[in-house]
């Protein structure tokens, strides 16, 4: 079989990536013979630099079913900012915000926010986590964070730094035992000026650790901060799945792009025998995503082990790197940053503001 440039070519067109839902070609810049094999120049939308040989497996199968060998695959990620609801602000240097919310408590969000956003630092992005819980902050926990922002102007606050995340919390301003008995209007500002307040720097992703449930406080945060896309966590029980629809809902009414569903607690599997059972119910997080046509992202174990390493300050991807149960957490990544990279651009900072003057009469 001879192979040549339109060989690749052909495979770049009918190669779908999985993550994007898009050809390979789209992201091609140039393909180039190189000796006895082929240069792929790649600039997916997404981050790829840890797992670039699990990320285009696809792509390499399909080369190699062609009769293509020796590949190399030079990867250079271009992650753009993506369209937000029109009339909002932009965050100054932030390209694209995250929503990890979820319809009512105890699912596991904000450890699932937290893995998600170290997942993606590990495959190069630039990550920020804005903890939006003012009730109930985890943040600190989790990135086991003892500190209080600094500011050089008493105006502007520097986010805190935990395994390499930026991040802001309401945790970080108030004693870990000092409830917040504000009402709803004193929680929007206070995020607000989390959100707009805080030095983030130039971030890919702003992973936002949404408050439960859908009352006021998490639709005027929906309206008000220029999310990207949402994702919604949920267990697979029914009462659990019919506020998640909630949540679900709530995003739609405010044009904001679903990016899928996450299944957290989906299986125990038994430290003693390996037993896997499924406590909490079966199937339901991939029905609702059948419901609102958005992808399942993915599930994750009951395991003890998150419980723990959460508890300790010291997340699960960070803790085990190569654990299995991580590996759950970066497909989730990979996925949810091939469906950002797919949705339709800015396009904003691209044209030239239009004003009109009134001509002077001669």
């Amino acid at each position: 079989m001879t192979v040549n440039t339109q060989t690749i070519q052909n495979v770049l067109d009918t190669t779908i990536d999985p993550f994007t839902g898009l050809p390979y070609a789209k992201m091609t810049q140039s393909v180039a013979s190189s000796g006895n094999g082929w240069t792929l120049h790649l600039t997916p939308g997404y981050p790829a630099a840890r797992s670039q040989a699990q990320i285009f497996a696809p792509l390499n199968d399909a080369l190699a079913q062609a009769g293509v060998s020796n590949v190399v695959l030079q990867v250079e990620p271009k992650i753009q900012a993506h369209a937000i609801r029109a009339g909002i602000a932009r965050v100054p240097g932030v390209e694209n915000i995250i929503a990890v919310a979820s319809g009512k408590g105890g699912v596991g969000k904000s450890t699932t926010a937290v893995n998600i956003a170290l997942a993606l630092r590990d495959e190069g992005a630039r990550v920020g986590l804005l903890d939006a819980d003012i009730y109930g902050p985890s943040v600190p926990l989790l990135l086991d964070i003892d500190d209080r922002p600094t500011s050089a102007d008493g105006k502007i606050m520097n986010p805190l730094i935990g395994y390499g995340i930026a991040s802001n919390s309401i945790g970080y301003l108030i004693d870990a035992d000092a409830p917040a008995i504000w009402r709803g209007p004193m929680v929007t500002q206070a995020l607000e000026q989390l959100l707009r307040q805080t030095k983030w720097g130039d971030l890919d992703y702003l992973v936002v650790d949404m408050p439960p449930g859908t009352g006021d406080v998490a639709l005027t945060l929906a309206q008000r901060v220029p999310v990207t896309g949402a994702v919604v966590v949920t267990t697979p029980q029914d009462i659990a799945l019919l506020d998640a629809v909630k949540g679900a809902r709530m995003f739609e009414k405010v044009e904001v792009p679903v990016l899928g569903i996450i299944e957290n607690m989906a299986v125990h599997i038994c430290t003693q025998c390996g037993h896997e059972e499924h406590l909490f119910g079966e199937g339901g997080a991939q029905r609702m995503a059948d419901q609102f046509n958005v992808e399942m992202l993915g599930s994750l174990p009951l395991a003890m082990a998150l419980r723990e390493d959460a508890d300790s300050g010291c997340p699960t991807v960070q803790k085990s790197p190569d654990a299995e149960i991580t590996q759950h957490y970066r497909r989730i990544a990979w996925a949810l940053a091939g469906r950002i990279a797919a949705l339709p651009r800015d396009m904003g900072s691209k044209f030239p503001s239009i004003v009109v003057q009134k001509s002077r009469q001669s």
